[in-house]
């Protein structure tokens, strides 16, 4: 009886160490040689991070065998404000941010190009348009202190309001939320009272009536819940008001310290394709979202052309005192305006 306890006990002793071995043996196995942190602002399950962040990351992941490691901070967990995100990747805070270019205004002046009104026709031939730019005239610009993996605007943009506007007279005096330098001037332009803030705080300033209305894309009113806080949708029919730039940018001292062959395995995951899918991507998020606001049974204002084009002309100051603030900067804020409105219609033409 004795041996048989012993041989039991030794039995359980070697399944153990066994146990012990495989474990440590997978562990090692699936090690990341090199751990990157990306840090945004919206929720884990907000569509951006759900459907864009979380497949770049996961293809880098695959595609370097396990030997790159993405963490994941959502909702700005690793501190700060969405403003400071810019400056997070080029501190090294983070080694990865994604953000919204005008939440630093000014900063990177020429993205504001496709942000102007009117610009934009569709999510992914414009994102096409911005990488093309971003390529050729900023990269060794304002961005030449970060390696920018991927540049994109998203879908055509709405209006979301507690009042309907259904005419560019509605807008006059309406406390309205805009997301970036470019935007909040065509608010203003079009007789609204523009308050800049970034996309997290807007259900708070919605429900507390610090603004009655805002300036999103319908993609993004499903995890801020816009639709439930507001009944009123304005949309531009065959045209777009405005757009948002959008970055993804890593610290350039962490990618330069790679190894080449990991390097390259950002690279073939960045750049001009991955900026399409996130572009497309994103505007394909309207839909569902949109339709949710159907199904509550609210009001959707849908412009026709001749409304639009008033509120297109009422917009053009707002180009003109962009080109000559570009003109200022040293920039030739016409060419520049000129070579992105030939690109994006060159994207748009080819889809």
């Amino acid at each position: 009886m004795n041996r048989l306890k012993k041989r039991l006990a030794l039995s359980c002793l070697a399944a153990s160490l066994l146990s012990s071995l495989t474990l440590v043996g997978a562990s090692n196995a699936v090690a990341a040689d090199v751990t990157l942190r990306m840090h945004q602002f919206l929720p884990a399950q907000a569509n951006v991070p759900k459907l864009i962040l979380d497949v770049w990351a996961d293809d880098i992941e695959e595609a370097s065998g396990g030997r790159i490691e993405i963490q994941r901070f959502p909702s700005m967990q690793l501190g700060g404000k969405p403003p400071e995100l810019i400056d997070q990747a080029i501190d090294g805070v983070a080694d990865i941010v994604w953000t919204v270019v005008g939440y630093t205004p000014g900063r990177y002046p020429r993205t504001e190009v496709f942000e102007l009104p009117f610009m934009m026709t569709d999510g992914e031939a414009v994102s096409r348009a911005y990488w093309s730019l971003f390529e050729k005239e900023m990269k060794d610009t304002e961005f030449a202190n970060l390696k920018v993996l991927g540049t994109w605007v998203h879908g055509p943009g709405v209006l979301h309001s507690a009042k309907p506007i259904s005419s560019v007279d509605d807008m006059k005096g309406v406390k309205m939320r805009g997301g970036s330098r470019m935007v909040n001037k065509l608010l203003e332009s079009l007789g609204a009272t523009p308050i800049g803030m970034p996309v997290p705080a807007v259900p708070e300033a919605l429900s507390k009536g610090v603004i009655t209305a805002t300036t999103i894309p319908w993609e993004v009113t499903t995890s801020l819940k816009v639709s439930e806080l507001v009944e009123n949708h304005t949309e531009f029919g065959n045209h777009a008001l405005y757009t948002l730039t959008f970055v993804l940018a890593m610290n350039k001292a962490r990618y330069e310290a790679l190894p080449e062959d990991l390097q390259q395995v950002i690279d073939e995951n960045s750049g001009m394709e991955f900026s399409a899918f996130a572009g497309r991507t994103q505007q394909e998020a309207d839909a569902p979202a949109r339709e949710l606001a159907v199904q509550r049974g609210n009001t959707i204002n849908v412009l026709d052309d001749e409304e639009a084009a008033r509120w297109e002309e009422k917009a053009a100051p707002v180009i003109e005192e962009w080109v000559a603030d570009m003109n200022d900067q040293g920039i030739d804020g016409q060419a520049l305006l000129d070579e992105a409105r030939a690109l994006i219609e060159e994207y748009t033409e080819a889809e």
